[in-house]
């Protein structure tokens, strides 16, 4: 073995086990591996959980909340705020700011990122190029999906329906879309998945994203999976308008996004604080229905979005903070809810990113993430120190733990 984590706690309840790694894969789990590794790690208990996740960013958009703040707070004040900025952006701002928060996301256990790489006529594909670039300096730590994006509309916006088909030449691994930002929604739809099929990628949309329901395009979303037969290679992130739908139509609504095996990312730092802003009194959680969408059977996940900037001006590159986001705001703190949050930073994401060979056992790679915490079902509240990330069966980060607090 090149690797061994002694017991480690993979499920409460169960014995402690041990991890070998070799070749960056998982070739043992088991309570007592009778081999030797020239690099021996002892978690004492402590939990062991496969890498985090980050289904959900915006790479290019990192850190620039400084330069043009969202006074309002609102969505239609950030996306105004952000276009004029674009323009402005260098390859090497991009590349510095990005660079940075990636950084951040490994420290912090991430291992695999979806990044929504952006571009349209006004900025060209500086922003897209760069998260190319990123994606192979930082695969020994973090494996990156780049989506090509098309922020500012396809329809709308003359030019972007062939960059969208040169972004698929340069090496996008997924076709992104946005149907509420363009002058019709169902034609952007169908456009995005032209473009997909003809290249044989998955799908990942900015799905209906307000605080009120009254244009929802998911419904028309998720019969066009089905007819195209993509269920499971569909994603959408938001979807926020489907938390203002009455109970009856969305147990339909939340039924149909199951039978075509859409996953949903709910983006909670992003969401709460751009949404309910018009509300005068009862303000909105303006999230999507995590509990009723989970519940009828759809793979629901949390990701970032964003990382200090007018969409979302804090955040530290930590989704184990954006899962405490949730357990409040999602209402996911009972001892039945609180359980499934974990999974929607890991094995939920992993699903909806397609990802393969991933989890804790045997033949998977060995992408870990090391807590500093003795419960499995308490890991996401404890917000545990991650003492090792390993990627690929290599230690990328390791902390030491503290054992002596003198208290005066």
């Amino acid at each position: 073995m090149d690797l061994i984590i002694r017991q480690a706690r993979l499920k409460d309840g169960a014995p402690l086990m041990d991890v070998g790694v070799e070749g960056g894969v998982i070739r043992a789990v088991t309570e007592h591996l009778p081999a030797f590794a020239p690099r021996e790690i002892q978690a004492g208990g402590r939990v062991l959980v496969p890498g985090l996740v980050e289904a959900h960013l915006h790479l290019e958009k990192a850190l620039i909340k400084d330069r043009a703040p969202n006074r309002s707070g609102t969505l239609q004040e950030a996306i105004a705020v952000t276009a004029k900025l674009k323009p402005t952006f260098s390859e090497e701002d991009i590349y510095e700011r990005a660079r940075k928060a990636l950084t951040w996301l490994v420290r912090n256990g991430a291992t695999h990122l979806r990044a929504h790489g952006e571009f349209d006529p006004s900025q060209g594909f500086t922003g897209f190029k760069v998260s190319l670039a990123l994606k192979k300096e930082f695969r020994h730590c973090i494996d990156i999906q780049v989506c090509a994006f098309p922020q500012e509309g396809i329809l709308k916006a003359p030019g972007t329906e062939a960059m969208m088909h040169e972004a698929m030449r340069m090496g996008a691994d997924v076709c992104g879309g946005i149907p509420y930002n363009d002058t019709d929604p169902q034609e952007h739809i169908d456009l995005v998945f032209r473009i997909a099929k003809e290249y044989g990628k998955d799908i990942d949309f900015h799905q209906d994203f307000a605080d009120d329901a009254d244009n929802l395009s998911i419904e028309y979303l998720a019969r066009k999976t089905i007819a195209e037969g993509y269920e499971g290679r569909v994603c959408v992130g938001h979807l926020t308008a489907l938390g203002a739908v009455p109970p009856d139509r969305l147990k339909d609504i939340a039924k149909l996004i199951a039978d075509a095996g859409i996953s949903v990312m709910c983006l909670p730092a992003t969401d709460m604080h751009l949404g309910g802003r018009r509300d005068a009194c009862n303000v909105r959680r303006t999230l999507t229905p995590v509990r009723a969408l989970r519940d009828a059977g759809v793979n629901v996940c949390l990701a970032s979005n964003n990382i200090r900037n007018a969409f979302t001006p804090y955040n530290n590159g930590d989704l184990m903070e954006i899962g405490m986001l949730a357990v409040a705001a999602c209402h996911l703190g009972g001892a039945d809810d609180v359980v499934t949050v974990l999974p929607m930073l890991t094995t939920n994401s992993a699903r909806a990113l397609n990802l393969k060979n991933y989890g804790l056992a045997e033949g998977c790679n060995a992408d870990m993430v090391l807590l500093d915490t003795f419960s499995v079902a308490d890991a996401v509240i404890d917000q545990p120190c991650k003492l090792c990330v390993i990627k690929n069966g290599r230690v990328v980060v390791e902390r030491k733990v503290i054992e002596h607090c003198e208290f005066f």
